[in-house]
């Protein structure tokens, strides 16, 4: 009950978090990620890294790493800092 509880809340305030003027923008890439397999509440993030237009996605989470676009690369921190160490 307190998951659902949870989840519900999220749902009715997603939006709100993302911006409402923005929601229509990043719901629709939200939904192509979710199509993956990627969870909501990813899906969101990674959706709105992409509106931000950020080259990286940096998690730790084992799931989330495994998807893939050509939008954005998904990173571990150490990736990241490997990947990027020298740039400037």
């Amino acid at each position: 009950m307190r998951r659902q509880s949870i989840v519900q809340f999220i749902r009715d305030n997603m939006k709100g978090y993302v911006g409402a003027e923005r929601a229509e923008l990043i719901e629709p890439i939200a939904e192509e990620i979710m199509k993956t397999g990627v969870k909501e509440k990813d899906a969101y993030h990674v959706a709105s890294a992409i509106y931000a237009g950020c080259e990286y996605f940096i998690s730790t989470d084992i799931r989330l790493l495994k998807y893939k676009s050509d939008r954005i690369k998904l990173v571990t921190p150490i990736e990241f800092v490997t990947e990027t160490e020298g740039e400037e």
